[in-house]
């Protein structure tokens, strides 16, 4: 099976290694100085996480455009595309768990694709993600999914460095942070071009600063292997 097919078929692929390691280092320091209150977002974030307002530096940006991390969403959306938003998150101790769930893409299956950008190392003790692969595409008459069932999730574990990139219909979901360490992650959007007046409807609430007016085509990515 090619990577393009395991791809579409699993609904994301983990990039191992994908951030130099020798970002990292600035990485963590400009998650933790962008670190900001619940209430100092337009829309008061979750306070079992920290989160962070680090759009606009460019080492953050430089991960968002990271070619391998491109090719794999311009495959998965299939057309034109733009970064939406890149925000830091991080569980905190005793924290973080989310019930499994769909981000929901816009208007058609496809369209929105989010990847996570690890700057700890993660798996089952500090809330590392799960995934329930091949959930983001129903088969025909299949049931309403239940978002209660766990029997098929996947529980990520993996490196500081690596970039999980998933399609937005996958069911996935954060874990607790039951040992309290460090897990540290950019998540960023990217849209198909068509929901861009979308976008600017709600910039504001998402607290978005940086240019989104970049475009990129599937065809400037090669995909290579994972």
């Amino acid at each position: 099976m090619t990577n393009r097919e395991q791809l579409h078929r699993d609904g994301y692929v983990l990039l191992h290694g994908a951030i130099p390691a020798e970002w990292l280092g600035d990485l963590r320091d400009v998650f933790d100085a962008g670190v900001r209150a619940s209430g100092e977002w337009p829309v008061p974030r979750g306070a079992d996480w920290r989160h962070s307002l680090l759009d606009v530096d460019a080492r953050v940006q430089a991960v968002c455009r990271l070619p391998q991390v491109l090719a794999v969403v311009g495959e998965l959306i299939g057309e034109r595309f733009f970064l939406s938003q890149v925000e830091g998150r991080e569980p905190l101790a005793g924290g973080g768990h989310q019930q499994l769930h769909r981000d929901l893409s816009a208007q058609r299956p496809g369209d929105t694709v989010n990847a996570l950008a690890y700057f700890d190392d993660y798996g089952p003790g500090n809330g590392a993600t799960r995934i329930v692969p091949g959930s983001h595409r129903a088969e025909p008459g299949a049931p309403p999914w239940d978002f209660n069932d766990e029997s098929r999730s996947v529980q990520l574990s993996g490196s500081a460095g690596d970039i999980l990139v998933f399609d937005a219909d996958l069911v996935h979901a954060a874990s607790l942070n039951a040992l309290g360490a460090r897990r540290r992650t950019l998540l960023i959007s990217y849209f198909s071009e068509p929901l861009y007046p979308s976008h600017l409807e709600t910039a504001g609430l998402r607290n978005i600063r940086m240019d989104t007016t970049d475009r990129f085509d599937p065809s400037d990515y090669a995909l290579g292997t994972p």
